[in-house]
C-alpha cells in the first residue's frame, strides 16, 4: 500500500526524471504532466534577475497550469535556476553553448536554487526554494571535451551541461547542499509540508 492519503491523485508537473526518481524513491505515487508554459517568455516578461526569485515563479507557474486542468488534485511544480555570481545560466542549446558554459563554471563556485510549488484547484498551498554551493574543478580544454563526449546530446537538458547523478559527478571537487536540492526538488519541506496536512501516511 502507497503513501499518499490524498483524494486525487499527486500529479508532478515535470517529466524530469530525477525528479520523479526522487519521490519514487520516497514511495509516493504520482502522475507526471508536463507544464505547457512559456518559461523564458514568463521571466523575460517579470522583469525578475534574482535566480532564487526566476525559479520560484516558474514552479509556481508550471504548479498552477497544470492545476488548472486537474481540479482536486495537488500538483508540484519545481524549477532549478544556475547563478555564476550575478549571472543566470540556462539549459544549453547544443555542444558549443555546453563547452562555453564549463570554461565558465570550472575552478569556481556557483549556487544552484531549487525551488517548488504546490498547487490545489488553481493556488499556491506551499512554496519552498533551497540552494546548494557547488564548485567545478579546473579542466584542460581535453578534459572537457572528454566528458561532453562521453555525455553526448544529454548535456543539453541540464542548466550547467551537467547531471550530478550521472557523469558529471566528474565535473567537481566540492559540494555543499543536500542531495534533493542539487537533483532538483526540495524533497525534505515537501514532505514536511505533506505530512502537516495529512496527505502522507508516515
Amino acid at each position: 500500500m502507497g503513501l499518499w492519503r490524498g483524494k486525487s491523485p499527486l500529479i508532478l508537473a515535470s517529466q524530469s526524471s530525477a525528479r520523479k526518481m526522487l519521490l519514487r524513491n520516497a514511495g509516493l505515487e504520482f502522475e507526471a504532466v508536463t507544464a505547457d508554459i512559456d518559461e523564458r517568455g514568463i521571466q523575460a516578461a517579470s522583469g525578475l534577475s534574482n535566480p532564487r526569485e526566476i525559479g520560484l515563479l516558474l514552479a509556481r507557474e508550471k504548479a498552477k497550469a497544470v492545476s488548472a486542468n486537474r481540479p482536486g488534485s495537488y500538483v508540484i511544480g519545481a524549477d532549478q535556476t544556475l547563478a555564476l555570481g550575478d549571472r543566470l545560466f540556462n539549459k544549453p542549446a547544443g555542444r558549443a553553448v555546453a563547452l562555453a558554459q564549463l570554461r565558465d563554471l570550472a575552478g569556481r563556485t556557483h549556487e544552484l536554487n531549487s525551488a517548488v510549488a504546490l498547487a490545489h484547484d488553481g493556488k499556491i498551498v506551499f512554496e519552498d526554494v533551497s540552494i546548494a554551493r557547488m564548485t567545478m574543478r579546473q579542466m584542460s580544454e581535453a578534459e572537457l571535451s572528454a566528458y561532453l563526449d562521453a555525455v553526448g546530446d544529454a548535456v543539453t537538458t541540464s542548466v550547467g551541461a551537467y547531471q550530478l547523478e550521472g557523469l558529471g559527478i566528474h565535473l567537481f571537487e566540492r559540494i555543499e547542499g543536500d542531495h534533493f536540492t542539487i537533483l532538483g526538488l526540495p524533497l525534505l519541506p515537501l514532505l514536511a509540508f505533506l505530512r502537516r496536512e495529512r496527505l502522507v501516511a508516515v
